[in-house]
């Protein structure tokens, strides 16, 4: 699959990319063009459909290069070398803000693909993510100080439990109609973990939150 595709160049590949991401970040998936997404990427609406045989296949491609992208931006070296289950959530977070900082694009794309729900691609796209949601927990998470936490208290719980504040956080602002605002995200992401640090950790292990 996508051959064709991998035969440009980098530069095309990612005028492309970049014109889907775009397209399809300012416009609901129905109603994204794939004859604007041609035309900013400096192609026909004909070559388009060469390289990618529909809207959908263009679509799913973009969501998993992106989750990629995010992947490598936030798993440094770094990142790797931290045992501290609150500590890796924490850098994992300022990584991503750096990372969607880069571009605007990054993370409207990502809010409408976490609200898909009727379009064509939800079910890929939600299968993928609950796919990736373990696999990245184990990325992450594969080395953590477990003896730092409470009797009875399950990191990955407290992980979901975190994450579940995150999606909520963002459909409110979304409800209001409030621009996202990623320092003010961050911001609420670390004042959670300070939270969530004191009733899951043992007291010892409490000092420096964040």
């Amino acid at each position: 699959m996508n051959e064709k595709f991998y035969s440009l160049s980098k530069v095309m590949q990612q005028s492309i990319i970049n014109a889907g991401m775009e397209v399809f970040a300012k416009n609901e998936y129905k109603n994204a063009s794939a004859d604007l997404i041609a035309s900013k990427a400096g192609i026909s609406k004909g070559l388009l459909f060469y390289y990618f045989r529909n809207k959908k296949e263009l679509y799913l491609y973009i969501y998993y290069y992106l989750a990629e992208m995010m992947k490598e931006q936030i798993v440094d070296i770094q990142l790797k070398e931290l045992t501290d289950f609150f500590e890796i959530l924490s850098y994992a977070a300022r990584n991503k803000v750096k990372a969607l900082q880069k571009n605007p694009f990054i993370l409207e794309f990502a809010m409408r693909a976490f609200y898909l729900e009727k379009e064509v691609v939800a079910k890929q796209v939600n299968t993928f993510n609950n796919q990736q949601e373990d696999l990245l927990y184990s990325v992450y998470f594969g080395q953590i100080d477990e003896y730092k936490f409470k009797a009875g208290i399950e990191p990955y719980r407290v992980y979901k439990m975190i994450r579940w504040m995150a999606d909520g956080f963002v459909h409110d602002m979304r409800i209001s109609g409030e621009a996202l605002n990623l320092e003010v995200m961050e911001k609420a992401f670390n004042e959670w973990l300070a939270l969530m640090k004191k009733l899951a950790y043992k007291e010892e292990y409490q000092d420096g939150c964040y």
